[in-house]
């Protein structure tokens, strides 16, 4: 059979790439029916499955955060500009999880939408509201113009990046629950959690704001704290608690189901005091899709925020920030700094909003083929 080409534009958002697609260039399909019209066109695309891991027979990187999709399209939202579906696509399965949102692809979404002239703007400056169809949430977006479009050029840097870009505001709204439909999802700030290959329980926070993350403190590891935040050797381990998370936040019913389903939810954030580094809260490494991230998924930073919002959580334990305060995060790439708006206390606390700045820039578009 012939390959098939789609029309498609390749972005860089934040510390991640995605394929984007216009919902009009790909087969009417839904989240109903697990968007199966969509499968073989964006599997193919990426490059999944490949049992190398490197997906060289697509545009994928063969790491997670190189193995993105986006789908832009208009609202179905009354209080958004446009609709956006992300996937995480599986390198080495053929499976797209469709569960979460990711915060900087997110980034991206905006400045998309006005290039290709899905929403109509004009002044300096940008506000693109998009509603992120995997969560049901709000995105605010809001960046510079230039001409017309989303400007690039400016003088803000992003760890883990190199050079410069145009700062672009994320606000992501009412971000509790987005995936479970609670903030605490097991209505505890901090539980005992018993995973198939440690030999005790272990302390973690189970928090969903923007994506479902399970934070635990790496003294938690004991002495193997240093090799499960960066020996390949601990990843499998580290799958166990991702799996045994997903089950006690209701993303499944079991662990069976668990390993069948829950391709990358929810990200694991292991903890660490900032200690002698003066310019950073807390350090964290994050692991997205079963791999160590390289620096800091957003959506899982913009978690962070909130938790530490929450009495009794680990992080808030670990950061000891002031409630609602701005947190500098240290993570392999370099410093993120996110904040969250909140309101009230204790069971009546609402997050209502998570924020940070990112940069985007669109590498190129035309034809891909799968």
């Amino acid at each position: 059979m012939p390959l098939q080409r789609t029309k498609a534009t390749y972005m860089r958002g934040g510390t991640s790439r995605a394929l984007i697609f216009r919902t009009e260039d790909l087969p009417a399909s839904t989240a109903a029916d697990g968007y199966a019209g969509w499968r073989d066109i964006l599997l193919g695309a990426i490059g999944s499955p490949d049992p190398n891991g490197r997906q060289l027979n697509g545009i994928g990187g063969g790491i997670s955060s190189l193995s993105k999709i986006a789908v832009v399209g208009p609202s179905t939202h009354p209080d958004a500009d446009v609709d956006y579906t992300f996937g995480q696509v599986t390198i080495d399965r053929p499976a797209i999880a469709w569960q979460g949102n990711c915060g900087n692809i997110s980034s991206a979404i905006g400045p998309f939408a006005v290039d290709e002239g899905l929403v109509t703007v004009s002044g300096d400056t940008a506000s693109v509201r998009i509603h992120n169809t995997n969560t049901g949430k709000i995105i605010v977006s809001e960046f510079p113009l230039e001409d017309g479009v989303a400007a690039t050029s400016g003088d803000f840097a992003i760890a883990g990046v190199a050079g410069t870009g145009a700062p672009i505001r994320l606000r992501f709204m009412d971000p509790a629950g987005a995936t479970t439909g609670a903030l605490l999802p097991t209505g505890m700030a901090k539980q005992q959690l018993t995973v198939p290959g440690f030999d005790q329980p272990l302390t973690v926070s189970l928090i969903d704001a923007a994506n479902p993350v399970c934070f635990i403190a790496a003294a938690s590891f004991g002495d193997e704290a240093a090799a499960m935040q960066s020996a390949p050797e601990s990843l499998p381990r580290l799958k166990e608690l991702r799996l045994a998370a997903g089950v006690a936040m209701g993303l499944a019913p079991d662990l069976d189901t668990a390993r069948e389903t829950l391709g990358s939810l929810p990200l694991i954030a292991i903890l660490s005091p900032a200690d002698e580094d003066k310019d950073a809260d807390i350090a964290v490494r994050m692991v997205s899709s079963d791999q160590f991230h390289k620096a800091s998924p957003l959506t899982g930073a913009m978690c962070l925020a909130a938790a530490a919002a929450v009495e009794g959580t680990v992080v808030s334990e670990i950061t000891g920030v002031v409630r609602g305060s701005d947190i500098a995060i240290r993570h392999p790439s370099g410093l993120l700094v996110v904040g969250a708006d909140v309101s009230g206390s204790g069971d009546d606390l609402t997050i209502n909003s998570v924020s940070a700045f990112r940069t985007a820039r669109r590498i190129m578009d035309g034809w891909v083929y799968s």
